[in-house]
């Protein structure tokens, strides 16, 4: 099985190609818009759900970045209780040598 960076990947660039494409399609609504005031009533629910499109990629976005967190935080390189035991240790031997 793949490993998690590269469906993340895979998932950004298909959401970045499906923004592209319906900021595209927004784009051509709106110049069609303003060509006439009664235009509006044909694709105003079109233009609408484009919009909402854009919504839910922020969405999708913002899940993404948030594994993508969870998986950083996951794999942080921290103190193993050997290291930790090991710093105490030391510190308790440079209170001795202090008295």
């Amino acid at each position: 099985m793949k490993n998690l960076d590269h469906y993340l990947e895979k998932a950004i660039g298909n959401i970045e190609e499906d923004r592209k494409i319906t900021r595209e399609l927004l784009d051509d609504v709106v110049r069609y818009l303003s060509k006439n005031e009664e235009n509006h009533r044909s694709v105003g629910l079109t233009a609408a759900k484009y919009v909402e499109t854009l919504q839910r990629s922020n969405a999708q976005l913002v899940s993404v970045a948030t594994m993508i967190q969870k998986e950083q935080e996951k794999n942080a390189d921290g103190l193993s209780d050997d290291d930790k035991a090991d710093i105490f240790d030391m510190l308790q031997g440079g209170d001795e040598e202090d008295e």
